[in-house]
């Protein structure tokens, strides 16, 4: 672990970030450049004195979770998070297999986003990062198994969907599945242990169909605000390996003004 060079381009990385970058704003006038430290850590979820006594060359060895959320908060490319984890004295991630890195082309997106829900998720459907207003529709989904693994293992999931609605997101999740396997996504062990223990996923694999979820009308039972229903969007990044998920408020329903009630809820 080099603590010295690892100090040095922590705090290189955090003062080159403008506020906008991360979307801060309304923070007044700043005497110094970049981020704050403690605006840093809590993009990391990490504590303000253990980021500040990093900067500051006398904290111990990271862990690689610590490094991996960093890497989000100051918005590292690949490159430059191979580096931390080199200086931090752990192994870069291996880029031949696929890993929780967000792309910062998406991040920047999401990082702008506040009157609608937005997530970034992989091509099999694992959740990396919502913001606020996903999180309060959606709940928080990030570090769980694939949305299509847990729509035909758990019951739960489909209880936030109008029961007219099951059949549909079934066919549509199954045939987005296959669509990412014949893209050379590796879906072998989500496909075999769907298979396994869904006999619908089962049948409906067996129908062959292909089709990626692009734009899409989606219905959400909020129990705090009742049906919510969106226009769905999704921005691909440049390796198409992740995608930015949007959810607008479909014109002509309740729903932004249901959003709003959200928002601030989750304010308070």
């Amino acid at each position: 672990m080099n603590t010295k060079q690892l100090a040095d381009f922590l705090r290189v990385r955090r003062e080159a970030l403008d506020p906008k970058d991360v979307g801060l704003t309304g923070n007044g006038r700043r005497r110094t450049p970049g981020l704050r430290r403690e605006e840093v850590a809590r993009l990391a979820d990490i504590s303000t004195d253990y980021y500040t006594r990093m900067e500051q060359d006398r904290a111990p060895q990271p862990s690689p979770g610590v490094l991996k959320a960093i890497t989000r908060a100051l918005r590292l490319s690949l490159d430059e998070r191979d580096h931390l984890f080199r200086l931090a004295g752990h192994p870069a991630p291996d880029r031949r297999r696929r890993d929780d890195h967000v792309a910062p082309s998406l991040l920047g997106v999401l990082d702008r986003l506040y009157d609608v829900p937005a997530q970034v998720m992989t091509d099999l459907g694992v959740t990396l990062v919502q913001n606020d207003l996903a999180r309060a529709v959606f709940g928080d989904l990030t570090g769980q198994e694939s949305v299509v693994y847990r729509w035909f293992t758990d019951p739960s999931t489909r209880a936030g969907y109008p029961v007219a609605d099951h059949a549909a997101e079934s066919q549509a999740l199954v045939a987005d599945l296959r669509a990412a396997a014949g893209r050379g996504v590796d879906a072998r062990e989500l496909i075999d242990r769907l298979m396994r223990e869904s006999p619908e996923f089962a049948a409906l694999w067996r129908l062959h169909e292909v089709g990626v979820m692009r734009n899409r009308r989606k219905r959400i039972l909020h129990p705090s605000v009742g049906l919510l229903e969106f226009d769905c969007t999704a921005l691909l990044d440049e390796d198409r390996f992740q995608l930015l998920a949007l959810f607008s408020p479909a014109v002509g329903t309740a729903t932004a003004e249901r959003l709003a009630l959200l928002g601030m809820v989750g304010a308070e």
